[in-house]
């Protein structure tokens, strides 16, 4: 089964300019900003999980406690794959545009 596309698909038409490695290396760092903030609101997820399993005094927070590990198990994937898909996209253009250059 392959899984849907969520990116825009274009091919560049000329060779990669200073401009456009410059916007290629400024997408690539907003990526991996993106990817630590999902880390982040894993963890706090996961940090908050772990203090309403903590309360015994209170056994309905239970539930809200598997909730919120499950989130947090959700955030870190969906923030992984965004990444990992992100950077194959840029990966693939870059390359894309020196073969290109290549052949010119």
């Amino acid at each position: 089964m392959k899984l849907p596309s969520l990116g825009r698909h274009f091919k560049p038409d000329e060779k990669v300019i200073l401009r456009d490695y410059l916007a290629i290396e400024r997408t690539r760092l907003a990526n991996e900003r993106t990817l630590l903030s999902y880390i982040r609101s894993s963890l706090y997820l996961l940090l908050g999980s772990i203090a309403f399993f903590q309360l015994k005094d209170f056994p309905n927070y239970q539930y809200l406690a598997l909730i919120a590990l499950v989130f947090s198990g959700l955030f870190f994937v969906i923030g992984l794959y965004r990444f990992l898909t992100l950077k194959r996209s840029l990966k693939r253009l870059y390359y894309m545009s020196e073969n290109l250059e290549n052949k010119n």
